[in-house]
């Protein structure tokens, strides 16, 4: 350990603040990145901090002498602050960052959900807010209600009733995102995943079209957001036909992922008016990844059409779309492997008009974890905070981490 001491006078005030515990009130198990200043709000005067796993910490030597700290989004900007003036940069982050899932995320044959694909909420800042979460194994979706550190699983809804032979057939629901009170949940639009190779082409072939009809909709629905409730509810297989029409994609409709099949995984609305579809698969010429994007009226309602916009992304060699956030005038692209496997992850911010992109942070988490939904949580004077959910994890393992600017 190293002992430092670093000047307070970069923290703003004033500012609403919460008492937390610092150094020495924290068993070594359970220590999370958190910062502290001292309770006049840090302006001016040295706190004196320790370097320790990679991080730096103030030392709080009693409780009389605690520090308070800003919440939200002021924390992680005070830690960023800090660990700047140390020469110290953040440690990767764990699933024991982890927010606590309470009552149960719903999963194949009403087990916990180990499949979450998707995250969006009603509101894009402030705490708590009302949000859907999504798990491909699913016909449905979920409410929940996300506050700053913990998600509460609330009632389901259901949004297909494909069957084949009697039992029913998943959505395979990869994005979700929110645009003018209303929901919009899209499926994979792909061939089904079968990694044991159980699907014969030519025996199966009636129940692997059944499944791709499945999973080739999007659907939208109205919600209050307070209590759950759901009205409205529409399908469209219409992106199929825009799919269908656009000559890079064609040739890849209805092949296996792990021939460069296609996949949806990301949607997001730009200016409510906009769906933009994110592609897993296929990625082109081995690094572009591709994004559509349509006009909603194209895919609901009476003025149905083909007519579309395809972007070729350069998000890194055989990387593709794993999710798409609308946050403020930007598209956030969470970005990994297109082939199964461990891989590097990465966020991408984009203007949803050109072919740039600029690389926000590679994240810091093992290879052989898939993260599958971001949600943008807020602006700080730092960066951005956001929320990333994993698939195969149990309950998604919901974890923030920080982007700096």
């Amino acid at each position: 350990m190293i002992r430092r001491f670093v000047r307070a006078s970069f923290l703003a005030s004033p500012l609403p603040s919460v008492a937390l515990p610092c150094l020495t009130d924290r068993p070594a198990a359970s220590r999370s990145t958190f910062a502290c200043v001292r309770a006049s709000q840090g302006i001016g005067g040295i706190i004196p901090v320790t370097e320790l796993d990679g991080l730096v910490w103030p030392d709080c030597r009693s409780r009389e002498a605690s520090m308070t700290f800003a919440r939200t989004g002021w924390i992680a900007t005070s830690l960023l602050g800090l660990v700047m003036a140390s020469g110290v940069q953040p440690s990767p982050a764990a699933a024991d960052d982890a927010w606590p899932v309470k009552n149960k995320l719903i999963g194949k044959d009403g087990g916990k959900s180990k499949d979450v694909s998707g995250i969006a909420c009603t509101t894009a800042d402030g705490f708590p807010r009302s949000c859907l979460v999504i798990d491909d194994n699913l016909q449905g979706a979920q409410f929940i209600e996300l506050t700053d550190g913990k998600l509460v699983a609330g009632s389901p809804v259901k949004l297909i009733d494909n069957t084949f032979n009697g039992k029913a057939l998943e959505l395979d629901g990869e994005g979700v995102a929110f645009s003018k009170r209303q929901y919009y949940v899209i499926g994979s639009h792909g061939h089904p995943r079968d990694k044991d190779h159980k699907l014969d082409p030519k025996k199966d072939a009636d129940k692997i079209r059944a499944k791709i009809a499945a999973s080739s909709q999007i659907v939208r629905f109205r919600t209050t957001g307070a209590d759950g409730s759901a009205s409205g509810l529409e399908r469209t297989g219409q992106l199929r036909e825009v799919i269908a029409a656009e000559p890079a994609l064609a040739e890849f409709m209805d092949i296996r992922l792990e021939k460069n099949g296609l996949t949806i995984e990301g949607v997001a609305i730009k200016d409510d008016r906009t769906l933009l579809a994110g592609f897993r698969g296929p990625v082109l010429n081995d690094n572009r990844a591709v994004v559509l994007s349509v006009e909603i009226d194209a895919l609901f309602g009476d003025r149905k059409s083909t007519t579309h916009r395809l972007f070729r992304l350069p998000l890194g060699d055989n990387r593709g779309v794993r999710d798409l956030a609308a946050f403020g005038d930007r598209i956030l692209i969470l970005a990994g492997p297109g082939a199964d496997g461990p891989g590097a992850y990465a966020i991408y911010s984009w203007d949803g008009a050109s072919e740039t992109v600029r690389l926000l942070k590679e994240l810091p988490f093992d290879p052989k974890r898939k993260p599958e939904g971001l949600l943008p949580l807020g602006a700080t004077s730092a960066g951005l905070r956001v929320l990333i959910v994993f698939d195969s994890d149990k309950e998604g393992t919901p974890t923030p981490i920080e982007i700096p600017r």
